[in-house]
């Protein structure tokens, strides 16, 4: 009966060493860790059931590994935890499980499936289900859950900057009842919950749009003060 737990012991050591050395997201991760930092022009388009918010322009500033800066003049509503959250989560592989399984088609690609589990316990990631094109070492389909704003649902598109990794367009689907939206619209959400009854598991979802990448220039961190 002791061999029989020891063995299986070692086969759950085993499981673990495999599923953490996922060599889809570890590709991934390696182009994801080759930008040191980015600038690049957005377009933000919210669609939130009975809110109405105007599309913003911004300047959106990245550097190794969590500073983030938003330039704008209106209100830009972008979700956090798909933006950064997740890229930076994942840059460190000591900190989850991946486990490969098979994928599903997206836009004529087949994708494998990595499943992401946190070992810390305290991190606000849940989840993270990852549909990756292992040949372009892409994230095509993100679905990451987490404690603080429920499940948000990424589709990625790409254009000349694949060589890093990094998208041309977003589109987040969110839960906006867990979604943490800037106060004014907040405020807004409140008023209008109190007039209809219909506000349950509401979707609502928000494009950015990305040009003009600056990659790898050197951006001072006083840009972040």
């Amino acid at each position: 009966m002791k061999q029989f737990i020891v063995f299986l012991f070692f086969i759950q050591i085993c499981n673990l060493h495999y599923a953490q050395q996922s060599k889809v997201l570890n590709a991934y991760v390696t182009k994801l860790n080759s930008v040191k930092d980015y600038s690049v022009n957005a377009k933000i388009v919210a669609a939130v059931p009975m809110i109405k918010i105007k599309e913003v322009n911004a300047i959106i500033y990245f550097k190794q590994k969590d500073k983030f800066k938003i330039e704008t003049k209106g209100i830009a509503v972008l979700p956090k935890q798909g933006f950064l959250d997740l890229n930076k989560f994942l840059a460190t592989p000591s900190k989850y499980m991946a486990i490969e399984s098979a994928g599903k088609e997206i836009s004529g690609v087949q994708t494998t499936m990595v499943t992401v589990i946190p070992i810390d316990e305290s991190t606000d990631v849940i989840l993270a289900k990852l549909w990756i094109d292992s040949k372009r070492n892409i994230i095509m389909t993100s679905q990451l859950t987490t404690k603080s704003s429920g499940m948000l649902t990424t589709t990625y598109a790409y254009a000349d900057q694949i060589p890093f990794g990094l998208p041309s367009s977003l589109v987040f689907e969110i839960d906006v009842k867990k979604f943490k939206m800037p106060k004014s619209v907040a405020a807004n959400i409140h008023q209008t919950n109190k007039s209809t009854n219909n506000n349950k598991d509401q979707k609502g979802k928000i494009t950015v749009y990305l040009t003009g990448y600056k990659v790898n220039k050197g951006l001072s961190d006083s840009i972040f003060k």
